[in-house]
């Protein structure tokens, strides 16, 4: 196990606690308390973010080429990755999707005049920077590809790898900026489970495939024996 192998494990932890705190925290805040405890765990979870993104960095420098790899995943969860990691636009799907779900889930107030301060009441303003932002998005993507295409070499990986972890993280960054504290806290707990969920996936589907292929060696032996006795009695008769 790699020296960043065992600094995700315990990243990995770290961002489930806090997870766990945001999910917990009063929303929608009752009090002026309530909402200074919200806003310092979702600077606390940006900042966790951005210890990631450094080391990542760093380990990067010695060696990159297991980022694109990245034995710490699942095949799933590579096979979903862009440049070492999750596609900066998923945030924006996740947005929307978020908004549309708790905006059905209570329709009826929202109509009636009734804030619930949650994403399912983004006001016009948000919805417009959430699409300029995700324009804004989609240029730099494709800023990236082009300079990862033009040159390969090892020595340049790192640097691309590097392009692409800063606009996961100022993807992140922009938009917990443009949310209230409640709204971001909710971005970053659909942003982790979603995460959370996709790698539990990938954790079941290798257990599966393992399972299959442990009980496809062990099935053998068997099958050998009755395609052996097949022959002998056609052999016999």
């Amino acid at each position: 196990m790699t020296t960043f192998q065992s600094f995700y494990i315990t990243w990995h932890d770290q961002l489930r606690q806090l997870v766990c705190q945001l999910s917990q925290a009063p929303k929608p805040p009752t009090a002026a308390a309530d909402g200074d405890q919200i806003h310092q765990l979702v600077q606390k979870t940006t900042s966790h973010y951005a210890d990631y993104y450094r080391a990542k960095a760093a380990a990067a420098k010695h060696d990159v080429l297991i980022f694109f790899s990245a034995p710490w995943t699942t095949p799933l969860e590579r096979s979903l990755h862009w440049i070492g990691g999750w596609r900066p636009t998923t945030a924006f799907h996740l947005i929307y999707t978020e908004s549309s779900i708790l905006f059905e889930s209570h329709v009826v107030d929202i109509l009636r005049g009734f804030h619930t301060g949650d994403l399912g009441d983004l006001s016009p303003a948000q919805f417009r920077r959430v699409s300029e932002l995700q324009c804004e998005t989609d240029d730099a993507i494709d800023l990236v590809g082009v300079y990862g295409d033009v040159d390969r070499r090892l020595e340049r990986l790192a640097g691309i790898l590097e392009k692409a972890d800063e606009l996961r993280l100022r993807t992140i960054n922009n938009v917990v900026e443009l949310l209230t504290p409640q709204q971001a806290a909710e971005f970053l707990v659909a942003a982790a489970e979603l995460h959370f969920g996709i790698r539990g996936w990938g954790i079941e589907q290798d257990r599966q495939h393992t399972k299959s292929k442990y009980q496809s060696s062990e099935s053998r032996p068997d099958q050998l024996d009755r395609e052996l006795v097949h022959k002998s009695e056609h052999v016999e008769h």
